[in-house]
């Protein structure tokens, strides 16, 4: 669908769907909430209509920092009906983080989860030279406003904005991995294409399905994930605002039953790490609570308790889907093996809304990023711009219509990255005879090891293929000839002994599967790897700790 040129997206998010006859659908299921998408709508409305009962004009900003719970959905879709640009941001951040986005945005409110309101009340109000109002969802002290309050004495009529399809919609931060976050600018109709093209033209997803996400719906990822893409069809999201532990997220499987189950490599190699209790560790002489809010993560929820000691069920999921960095080949057919269920990787980013190279149903290749999603165009280039042949390294970039407009204030980052129609991926990639991608790394994660070009990816993927490995990370490190050689940071599984014997397996295994000039020439032991929100390994606080650890 190309949108006319006059388009407010929630037209096509929730009138269309209220008008074609889905208006008693389940939209949300949240704990033991359940929300049709015809109240949807009127909580949409009354949202809009709120807000601009307190002043806030066509194109200005409103900040969310919310949990994943239905109110996140009226306000993301209220702001964008009245013509608002809403800003969802990570909920995992610290004041100074809120400080800097609240100014860089100019938001004039900002509406956030009570349990998070603390961390906006520790910035001196002076500080925020744009900051009028404060929604809670929750309680609200003095001086803030209820959300519940304001949804209460708005009219649930409103009209959408009359928009522009090109008309700033939403911003997303980028997550910072390679700097301080940068505000991507997204516009109405990139919700369209990001949906028509990877959620019905590669999930072939419809209003039957159920759909739940680890990602939170701050991520890009997350928000298609658990909004727009099944808003887009009639669909029922799961949302679900607890710690994304795995004991929460398959007793969020178990009993809400999706089809559709998104999440990020690192959290699929915790699920494989994870075993239901057999029923004496779980016996505790105290009947089973089940917490007042339904919430998984709450200290009173228990899962099913008729189950211990049996393997969790996730037999409602036709496919599982991964993003935000390569899933191992290896995670990818443990998988498979244990629960069934086929992984369908794939390349995606803030920048580009969502994923845009992916695996097919039926047709993954384990370890590969999958092809060209229908729609949207890759290339692969040189140092020169100039196309490389199959199977040889280099720049990843991609054209697609749901590409962000720009950054915020960042004229030089944009101008660096979007290069007109395409847009810099700052990933290494190379391409198979077949068309599937495989990742080699980020721009400048690549190692040059007895000058040729390695991928810590490559070398990481063979690691966790060992049965004492939970994840691995790898850097570049310089020997005592200023020569730079693989560095392993592994993480173990439980019961593992890092030792020198598990190292030189470890050694020996890449040697064996790989190269010799790819083996790590060192390997520690850790016990968890540095990771933004999103799940992406840091590899750059490593390289900064050998850094420090050499100057002392």
């Amino acid at each position: 669908m190309i949108p006319p040129e006059v388009f407010n997206v929630t037209t096509w998010l929730l009138d269309r769907n209220l008008q074609e006859g889905r208006g008693n659908n389940v939209a949300i299921e949240c704990g033991d909430e359940r929300v049709t998408y015809r109240q949807v709508a009127e909580r949409v409305n009354r949202l809009g209509n709120a807000l601009r009962a307190l002043g806030v004009r066509i194109e200005e900003r409103v900040l969310l920092i919310l949990l994943d719970t239905p109110e996140f959905a009226y306000s993301f879709l209220g702001a964008i009906k009245a013509g608002i640009v809403a800003v969802p941001v990570n909920t995992l951040l610290k004041p100074p983080d809120y400080e800097y986005m609240l100014n860089d945005s100019r938001a004039r409110v900002v509406m956030v989860s009570e349990a998070l309101l603390p961390q906006v009340q520790a910035i001196p109000r002076a500080r925020l030279r744009y900051l009028r109002d404060i929604i809670v969802v929750g309680n609200a002290p003095a001086g803030t406003h209820s959300l519940a309050d304001l949804l209460a004495k708005a009219s649930p009529e409103l009209e959408a904005e009359p928009t522009s399809r090109d008309d700033a919609a939403f911003w997303l931060y980028s997550s910072g991995s390679t700097g301080f976050p940068k505000g991507c600018v997204h516009l109405h109709h990139d919700i369209v294409v990001a949906s028509e093209l990877y959620g019905q033209g590669i999930l072939s997803i419809t209003a039957r399905d159920r759909c739940f996400s680890v990602a939170k719906l701050f991520f890009a990822y997350g928000l298609g994930n658990g909004l727009y893409v099944p808003f887009s069809v009639g669909a029922t999201a799961i949302l679900w605002p607890g710690p994304p532990t795995p004991p929460n997220i398959y007793a969020v499987i178990e009993r809400h039953r999706p089809t559709l189950f998104y999440s990020v490599p690192t959290s699929y190699a915790a699920l494989l790490a994870h075993r239901r209790p057999p029923p004496q560790q779980t016996n505790t002489g105290f009947p089973p609570q089940r917490s007042k809010t339904g919430f998984v993560g709450d200290p009173g929820f228990a899962g099913d308790p008729g189950r211990e000691g049996a393997d969790f069920d996730l037999s409602s999921i036709r496919n599982g889907v991964s993003a935000g960095e390569s899933l191992p080949a290896a995670v990818f057919e443990r998988f498979r093996q244990r629960f069934g269920v086929e992984i369908l990787d794939g390349l995606g980013s803030t920048e580009m809304l969502h994923i845009v190279i992916s695996n097919r149903r039926g047709a993954a290749r384990p370890g590969s990023s999958g092809q060209v999603v229908p729609g949207y165009e890759a290339r692969i280039l040189d140092e020169n711009n100039q196309p490389v042949a199959a199977g040889e390294a280099g720049s990843l970039v991609v054209r697609g219509d749901s590409t962000c407009a720009y950054y915020w204030n960042q004229h030089d980052k944009t101008k660096n990255t979007i290069e007109g129609h395409w847009i810099r991926t700052g990933d290494k990639y190379y391409q198979d005879a077949d068309g599937y991608f495989w990742y080699a790394g980020r721009s400048d994660d690549m190692l040059k090891v007895s000058g040729q070009w390695v991928s810590p990816v490559e070398i990481e993927a063979a690691l966790v293929e060992h049965a004492a490995v939970r994840e691995a990370a790898v850097i570049g490190r310089e020997d005592a000839e200023c020569l730079v050689k693989p560095m392993a940071f592994v993480v173990l599984e439980p019961d593992a002994a890092g030792d020198e014997k598990t190292a030189r397996e470890l050694q020996d295994l890449v040697v064996n599967k790989l190269a010799p000039f790819k083996k790590p020439r060192w390997v520690e032991f850790v016990s968890e790897l540095p990771k933004t929100a999103t799940g992406k390994i840091q590899r750059f606080k490593l390289r900064e700790r050998i850094r420090r650890a050499g100057a002392g």
